[in-house]
Formats: C-alpha cells, sequence, structure tokens
C-alpha cells in the first residue's frame, strides 16, 4: 500500500486525485494536509512518513516552495511538484528545491485523473524496484 502526502487546497482537485486512486486500482493512504502549515506539521511527526507527496504550489500559509524546501532540507519524501502553474521558472525553481518531479495539472477531468494515475503508476513501479533490489 502506497501512503501519500497530497498538499492541495482545492478540494476539487483532492476528489480527483481520489477518484484517479480508484480508477486505478492502486491501495494507498493518502493524508490530506490543505495549506503549507499543515504539510509542515506532518514532516513534524517522526511516526509519519508517506512514500512520496503530491505537492501544489500556490497553497496558503506556506507556499509549495517553503515546503518543498523544508523537506528537502529534511531529508525528507521524495515530493512531486503538481500545479496548475506551467511557467518555466516555476518548474526549474521546484526541481532545484529538490522535486523529483513537476507536473502540470490538466485542465480537464478526464486528462487530470490519466496524469495522477501515471505518476501513481510510475511510483508504485519504482517502489516495487527498490523493494526488489534490496
Amino acid at each position: 500500500m502506497l501512503h501519500i502526502l497530497l498538499v492541495e487546497d482545492n478540494t476539487a482537485d483532492v476528489m480527483l486525485v481520489r477518484e484517479a486512486l480508484r480508477s486505478c486500482s492502486i491501495a494507498a493512504d493518502v493524508i490530506i494536509a490543505y495549506d503549507g502549515e499543515q504539510a509542515l506539521k506532518f514532516l513534524d511527526k517522526l511516526n509519519f512518513r508517506p512514500d512520496f507527496v503530491l505537492l501544489d504550489l500556490n497553497i496558503p500559509k506556506f507556499d509549495g516552495y517553503v515546503v518543498l524546501d523544508k523537506y528537502h532540507q529534511q531529508g525528507g519524501p521524495p515530493v512531486i511538484v503538481l500545479t496548475a502553474s506551467d511557467r518555466e521558472e516555476d518548474k526549474q525553481r521546484a526541481l532545484a528545491l529538490g522535486a523529483r518531479d513537476y507536473v502540470v495539472k490538466p485542465r480537464g477531468l478526464y486528462d487530470f485523473i490519466s496524469a495522477v494515475h501515471a505518476i501513481l503508476e510510475r511510483w508504485q513501479s519504482e517502489m516495487a524496484s527498490q523493494a526488489a533490489e534490496g
């Protein structure tokens, strides 16, 4: 089972991520942080370590860059940025701060679910490879 921290303030996008999980039959425990402050509190919990984080950049209290920088500094789990911004500067900044991947949220329902599905399948495959190696 995957353990995912989803940092997202848009409830519609939260529902779409959950729908993507259901549609691709991937067992996952998803914890939601609706702002940067909540996300950082989860980081500080010693008994909570997700397999990866799906992070929107445009979130309240502390933006995604602050969260990403803090996760990276503390050796946190891999972070995949899932955001509406298609600006190259945003992508380069996120990757420089340690994001493992940067995915622009598609606008259509089906495309959004397909994009999340692809992220989940890639991570499930990567985790299986790591388990086989060691």
